[in-house]
């Protein structure tokens, strides 16, 4: 491939006719959320004149104050005065989380990764540690903490549910999954935070606030609670306040857009002594395509195509995956938690290909 002046090579790769397929143009329902009409605008101001900050045509939604740090901003039915996280989640279609040529994935990810922290709390669940991170526009982030070296492999003697989460990993997900055309990863920058000042000292969990401690070498630690490696025995210190952490860009609320959880019929058995159907039944692949909602559509394609992804970053612990709910079936699989990938870069796992090599024969 030939690189043209003043394109990076990412750039020249999606110049590719194999980035450019023609796909269907999408229609007004193919879109997750939009922003109301001026018909329904005009309506919502009449069913109640007296509320104090009424939408108008001029204003779809403005801040009451800067109170608690917020900023006070108006955000009208142009895109321009949205911040990058709505028009992010304003951008989420039927087919994929962001169109790669949005001008907006840039200031997303610079958004992320330089914009002030106004609050920490816990994240409630999942098996290990991580924050929600919110910012003065009323943005928020999730955040995983670096709990090891880049280049520290798995244990070759640990199950892969007893891994500790890579921050890293999350970041190299969502550029690999990019570089595949998938676009079904929310975007992830790294960041360091200081976990003194923009943790501790503004953190109204106070859950979370009563684990911070100082280390015997002076840093700044804190380990959280929840299932896995939530203890003084696997803290998350600074150096001695500084820490390198993940942020990810955040979907809308479930309020705003129900997502359904769906059990992968390739999911591993979590035993230390069982191996699931799929370990046992060669054939295996012949039931699922019988199955509901395999039996049609793209769904089982699709399937194969977060296979192929965590194979090449060696995640073993997809059980689950999500899609909105609005879109039924006729929609993508969103690629969420991938903190346990990259385990094991020196040694690849065959047996994550299974949905490719039993059904596709």
């Amino acid at each position: 491939m030939k690189k043209e002046k003043g394109r990076s090579k990412l750039q020249e790769l999606f110049q590719h006719p194999l980035y450019n397929l023609p796909r269907p143009e999408l229609q007004e329902d193919d879109w997750l959320l939009r922003l109301k009409t001026d018909a329904e605008v005009e309506d919502s101001v009449g069913e109640d004149e007296d509320e104090e900050n009424s939408i108008t045509n001029d204003s779809e939604w403005q801040s009451a104050s800067e109170e608690d740090g917020y900023d006070k901003v108006t955000w009208t039915r142009d895109k321009e005065t949205h911040p990058p996280w709505l028009q992010f989640q304003l951008g989420i279609s039927r087919w994929e989380l962001y169109d790669r040529n949005d001008p907006n994935l840039a200031q997303l990810t610079h958004y992320l990764a330089t914009n002030r922290i106004l609050g920490a709390v816990q994240k409630t669940g999942g098996t290990q540690l991580k924050l929600l991170l919110s910012f003065p526009n009323y943005g928020q982030a999730l955040l995983k903490p670096m709990r090891q070296s880049r280049d520290a492999e798995t244990d070759v003697n640990l199950f892969y549910f007893s891994d500790f989460e890579r921050h890293n990993a999350e970041i190299a997900a969502f550029h690999l999954d990019r570089l595949l055309g998938f676009n079904r990863i929310p975007p992830v920058v790294g960041r360091l935070v200081n976990i003194t000042t923009e943790i501790r000292d503004i953190t109204a969990d106070r859950k979370l606030s009563r684990t911070f401690f100082t280390s015997p070498a002076g840093n700044t630690c804190f380990y959280g609670q929840c299932e896995y490696y939530c203890s003084t025995e696997n803290p998350v210190c600074g150096r001695p306040h500084v820490l390198e952490v993940s942020l990810a860009a955040m979907l809308p609320d479930l309020t705003l857009a129900p997502r359904r959880s769906w059990r992968s019929p390739w999911r591993r058995s979590y035993s230390r002594t069982k191996l699931a159907q799929w370990e046992k039944d060669p054939a295996y692949c012949d039931t699922v395509k019988q199955t509901p909602p395999y039996n049609s559509g793209t769904r089982l394609v699709d399937l194969v195509d977060m296979a192929v992804l965590d194979f090449l970053m060696s995640n073993m612990d997809r059980h689950h995956y999500e899609t909105f709910e609005k879109f039924g079936n006729e929609t993508f699989l969103l690629h969420l938690d991938n903190g346990r990938a990259f385990g094991r870069h020196s040694q690849d796992e065959p047996s994550i290909l299974a949905p490719l090599t039993q059904c596709c024969r």
